[in-house]
């Protein structure tokens, strides 16, 4: 993975370590110094430096003379969520739309050509694959990543389907790049997509676009249904009507959170916290 960057202040150090962090996942949850080294494209004695830091930093933990990651890598991916001001406004309505349909939620953002799930409410279900904060799938495969593609220029959506996917999942067969296109200029004129186990068996979903003040999609809002629980007929004329009023809110919302006037004062001298 190293030797990648080009640009003249292009850090390699602090790109290894993000190799070191991103060779983790649910398949890897713990791995030997070897499997990390391997993984991330190292000589042994780099990951083990890189891999002592994380864990000096509190990122990384030793498990039984093998490495594992600390909740405290939440703190990165969160950093980046909070810093939107999505997930506060969100939540109250994912949770409202889930307590009235009876089905999971989520929420994703784009990522090359995946979705990386963001803010998600859940219920307990018999699906086939699991899905947590960071969950990573092919955008082409998700009602969520259709919303998303088809918020692109044709030039970006073309680039965009030219990254391979970083999620593990094998491509979906059963559609072509010029059926797929002709899908999502078809979701972008009616504002909202299916996706009828093209992710995996049983697993069906509809999403809508959540757009921020100037009106740009930036997030995707789903519900997910197990298909032999669920008709396609039931998703699109019960759930939808709800998904996208809830959708349309948390877009309101935020509008309205990102136009406050909003001012950062800077911290006392020594670090001290301000008493009033």
């Amino acid at each position: 993975m190293a030797g990648r960057g080009t640009g003249p202040d292009f850090v390699e150090a602090l790109a290894r370590g993000l190799d070191v962090l991103t060779c983790f996942d649910r398949d890897s949850p713990t791995m030997t110094l070897s499997e990390v080294a391997a993984a991330a494209g190292l000589a042994r004695p780099t990951a083990r430096r890189l891999l002592l830091t994380l864990e000096e930093l509190g990122y990384v933990r030793t498990t039984g003379g093998a490495f594992a990651l600390t909740p405290k890598v939440l703190d990165l991916g969160m950093a980046y969520v909070s810093a939107l001001g999505l997930w506060d406004i969100a939540r109250p309505h994912l949770e409202a739309l889930v307590a009235r349909t009876g089905e999971s939620s989520s929420m994703a953002q784009l990522d090359g050509s995946d979705i990386v799930y963001v803010a998600r409410v859940s219920v307990p279900k018999i699906i086939t694959l699991r899905v947590d904060l960071g969950t990573r799938f092919p955008a082409a495969q998700t009602s969520q990543g259709k919303v998303l593609l088809a918020a692109l220029a044709p030039d970006e959506l073309a680039r965009v389907l030219a990254v391979p996917s970083r999620s593990g999942l094998p491509p979906f067969i059963g559609r072509g790049a010029e059926e797929l296109r002709d899908e999502l200029t078809e979701v972008r004129a009616r504002g909202w997509a299916l996706a009828d186990e093209e992710l995996a068996p049983g697993v069906r979903s509809v999403a809508v676009p959540v757009r921020d003040g100037a009106g740009a999609v930036q997030a995707a809002m789903n519900v997910t249904v197990h298909a032999a629980e669920t008709s396609t007929e039931r998703l699109l004329g019960e759930h939808l009507p709800l998904l996208l009023r809830a959708a349309g809110d948390v877009s309101a919302e935020w509008a309205l959170w990102q136009s406050r006037p909003h001012v950062e004062l800077p911290r006392p001298a020594g670090g001290g916290s301000a008493t009033a």
